[in-house]
This record gives structure tokens, sequence and C-alpha cells, in this order.
């Protein structure tokens, strides 16, 4: 019998196994142990009346609550440097709320580009026009009313034509023609806050995602020329995101993180120091192009990627808030 294994001891009612006996166990005093958490990290209770600053400082000092922090860091340092903070966004961002904390961070100078997909450029736009948007799906493709609004059609599908004389893309002519209507809800416009601070606000478009693509008014060539123009836009902006620079990616799963790949490799490919920027993905779920396209391949050369899980209607307030109270107001 090993000298480490007791005994069956079926006389004594006992099991049939083998146990493997401890009593030479090594052990160690906990002091020479490495510990990752101490009592100094651990949360502290929210005191009624506190500041944010507070709040943010309350948070446990572990894992995703201080990676928050430190991207926060990245985001100022870049921005007291004037290193590019490119944001891009997905159209739930927009259908959540947002666009307050996103047209005032572009306000207030620490947004330096906005890339939108093109539903985020139709939530945009019915927003500003007409204080609404956002269909209810399911029923409308019933009876094939999705996606059917006159006015949207309209105004998306003849802005890219219009554009399509013009040297400017697609963002930039859409905050334009938002700019000269004046609507009632300009001030909810994205589009139109980057034309007036002269941000560049882009549109990528994938021909066929977007319910204006249904419409008779819909012109391919255009809606292309126009939205290719953004990408040479986006492009020009990722070229100076080295050395500090961040990119958000806020909810887009596969046409930002795409766009974003190739715009970082024109940049590379024409010699332009496009290395050592951090960037982070923002999502409810983590999705394989955000986290490689985004995340880790572009700073395998040098930078940092985060990930963070969480709504977008809590995690972009939160992480607007907590850049805020570190930068001095415009």
């Amino acid at each position: 019998m090993n000298s480490h294994s007791s005994g069956a001891g079926k006389d004594k009612g006992g099991s049939k196994f083998r146990k493997l006996d401890l009593s030479a166990v090594k052990t160690y005093p906990i002091a020479a142990r490495h510990s990752k958490v101490k009592t100094e990290q651990l949360a502290q209770v929210h005191r009624v009346g506190s500041s944010f600053a507070d709040f943010m400082d309350s948070l446990p000092h572990v894992l995703k609550a201080t990676e928050l922090r430190e991207l926060v860091d990245c985001i100022v340092e870049a921005r007291r440097r004037s290193r590019p903070v490119i944001a891009m966004m997905g159209a739930h961002v927009i259908k959540c709320g947002l666009t307050p904390i996103i047209i005032d961070l572009i306000r207030q100078e620490v947004v330096t580009c906005v890339a939108l997909n093109g539903a985020g450029a139709i939530h945009d736009v019915e927003l500003a026009y007409w204080g609404q948007t956002s269909e209810e799906v399911a029923e409308g493709l019933r009876d094939g009313s999705f996606g059917m609004a006159q006015e949207t059609g309209e105004i998306l599908n003849g802005v890219a034509k219009e554009a399509a004389g013009t040297e400017m893309g697609f963002g930039e002519a859409l905050g334009k023609r938002i700019c000269a209507d004046g609507p009632p809800h300009q001030h909810l416009s994205i589009l139109a806050a980057g034309y007036q601070c002269e941000v560049p606000v882009t549109v990528h478009v994938a021909l066929g995602t977007d319910i204006v693509h249904q419409h008779a008014s819909a012109d391919g060539a255009a809606i292309g020329e126009a939205s290719l123009r953004d990408f040479r836009v986006l492009a020009h902006q990722v070229a100076q995101i080295g050395d500090g620079g961040v990119v958000l990616n806020l909810g887009s799963a596969v046409v930002l993180p795409e766009v974003f790949l190739k715009a970082l490799t024109v940049a590379r490919n024409l010699g332009l120091p496009a290395f050592g920027f951090v960037t982070a993905n923002f999502d409810m779920l983590q999705h394989y192009r955000p986290r490689v396209n985004v995340v880790e391949r572009p700073t395998q050369a040098g930078g940092r990627g985060f990930q963070f899980t969480g709504h977008h209607e809590i995690m972009i307030p939160l992480l607007a808030a907590a850049i805020k109270e570190k930068l001095p107001a415009k």
C-alpha cells in the first residue's frame, strides 16, 4: 500500500476506496503570500450628498472598476496632449437616448471625431426633424410598411445625391443640411453638432442594410461615393491616433470595427506613425470583431485595449461623467 493512502477499513463500515493522506502537506505563512485583494481596495459605502468623483472613487479598486478609471485617465491625458479621441458608434447608442451625452462630449472638445453606421445617421436625422425614431420592426414587417417613412428616405437619399456634386462626405453633408433646415430638435443631432463644431462625423454605409435603401429614391452610386469619402476622412483621423490617442467602439458589432481596421491599415501602409494608442469596446455582449479588430490586433504593436460589458444607457453616461470630472469645462 502507498504510504500516503489509507486503507479501506471495510470492517468499520467505512468506504471501499482509498484516500490520500494529507498529513505531510506543506504550508506557509499567509504573510508570505501575494494577495490580489486587500482591504484598501474594497468598495466604500455611498454617502448621501457626496460628489460623483467621490462615487467613482468609492467603487472597488479591482477588475473592471479599476480599468474604467484607467481608461478615463487615458482619455483625459489624450486631450491634455491634444491627441485624438474617436468615438465609433452603433445606432443603438442613439436609440438608447444618449445623443445629449455624445453632443456634450463634442462641444467639450473631448471627442474629436465620430463615426456612425448608416442606421445611426437615420436615427439622428429622425430625432432632429421629428423628435422620434425607432419603429416596431415586427409589426411593420407583417404588412411591408417597415422602414417606409417617406420623409426619412427623402432626406437621407436626397443628401447623398446632393453630396455627389461636392467634396463633402455623407456625414458633413447631412450635418450641413440639418443646420440649414433648422428642424425643431436640431440641438439633439450629433451630425449637426459635428458640423457646427467642425468635428468630423462620418457615416459608413453598407448598401442594403438601411431602411432608406428600400426607397425608390436610393442611388447606390451617390450613397457609395459619399460614404467612401467619409472612409477617407476617418482614415485621416485614424492616422493621427499614434502616441496616446484613443478609439472608442460604442456598440458597433461589425461595420465600424471592420472600417476601423481598414483605416488603420491605410495609415500604416502610408508610413504614418499610427502606433501606441488606446482602444476600448463598450457593448452589451462582447463580439468577435470588436474584440479582435478594435481591442486586440491594433494594439499588438504597442498600446492597450479595454473591454467593458454593460448596457449603453448606463455605461456611456458613467464614462462621460467620469471624464468631465477630470477635465476643465469648455
